[in-house]
């Protein structure tokens, strides 16, 4: 199949804090709809957009919102996809044994069917982003997964601050890097840190770009969301979501309100063009990175 010289896409940058799962829903497929309307080919969602972000608090209960893969969300995602045949990136709550869960994201390509699965291989554990009492780390590695728009090197929110796992999805054949997310700010922050955790965010994610001669495409939610179990003030999610070309130039940022659908047409042939100027997959030293595997070097 010969592909276009360009990708269309559909960012949706939306709010998730419904406690009614059917009114998330509806939000993400209306503008997966009009994402389609407007002719992107693929279309990605925040992390865990279904609803509420649950990991501000520990509690055992919540692991009833976890379903399997495939399921209930891949069956209705897939269906949308082969109807509109078009990509969709989803972000998922897997179960996939008794008291074993992954936050894991899903591909669904353009003939309904489910492309590829990414489970969350980094994962945090702070003051509002208790997620290690919900999720088991990945164990599907940094695998790209192959789809009609291109191969898609799928990562999810906090692995977002690795660099050794965009480098692998980029060795490992990506066309483009991509973050569903699911990141804000502690309200007893002063306005001066939560910019630096902004920008600090942000210029990160531009860095993978531009270290790997790729698109990076960050997709988060908006909205304050409460924490239910009252220990702190909630999250005020900061959206911001943008898409970057290879060499971190932005070609659409939202701002940390507006509930939008970023459309950005990405040029397929960039990477080969900034890798050519600067290639740095060629000069890279892999004879002396054998220290990268050890935890520190003492």
């Amino acid at each position: 199949m010969t592909r276009q010289a360009s990708l269309r896409l559909g960012l949706v940058q939306q709010p998730c804090g419904n406690a009614d799962p059917a009114l998330n829903l509806d939000r993400s497929v209306r503008a997966i709809r009009d994402a389609a309307a407007l002719g992107a080919r693929l279309v990605v969602l925040p992390e865990l957009h279904l609803g509420p972000y649950f990991c501000q608090s520990e509690d055992p209960r919540l692991c009833d919102l976890a379903e399997l893969i495939p399921g209930p969300s891949t069956d209705l995602f897939g269906a949308l996809a082969l109807e509109l045949s078009i990509v969709i990136v989803a972000s998922l709550f897997e179960r996939r044994a008794p008291g074993l869960y992954h936050n894991t994201a899903v591909v669904l390509e353009r003939d309904g069917t489910l492309a590829g699965c990414y489970r969350k291989m980094h994962i945090p554990d702070d003051p509002g982003y208790y997620e290690k009492f919900y999720f088991t780390p990945g164990d599907l590695g940094f695998k790209p997964i192959a789809t009609s728009v291109g191969t898609l090197g799928l990562l999810v929110c906090w692995d977002q601050w690795y660099p050794e796992a965009a480098r692998l999805m980029a060795l490992a054949g990506a066309d483009f890097l991509l973050y569903p997310t699911a990141i804000g700010w502690n309200l007893d922050d002063s306005r001066e840190e939560r910019a630096r955790q902004l920008e600090a965010w942000v210029t990160v994610q531009r860095g993978h770009a531009v270290a790997n001669g790729l698109p990076v495409i960050s997709c988060n939610r908006i909205g304050h969301e409460p924490d239910l179990s009252g220990q702190s003030g909630g999250i005020q999610f900061w959206g911001n979501s943008f898409v970057v070309g290879p060499q971190g130039e932005f070609l659409d940022r939202a701002d940390d309100q507006e509930e939008r659908i970023l459309m950005v047409d990405i040029d397929r042939q960039r990477s080969e063009e900034v890798r050519r100027m600067w290639p740095f997959l060629r000069d890279r030293r892999i004879e002396a990175y054998g220290d990268l595997t050890r935890r520190f070097i003492d």
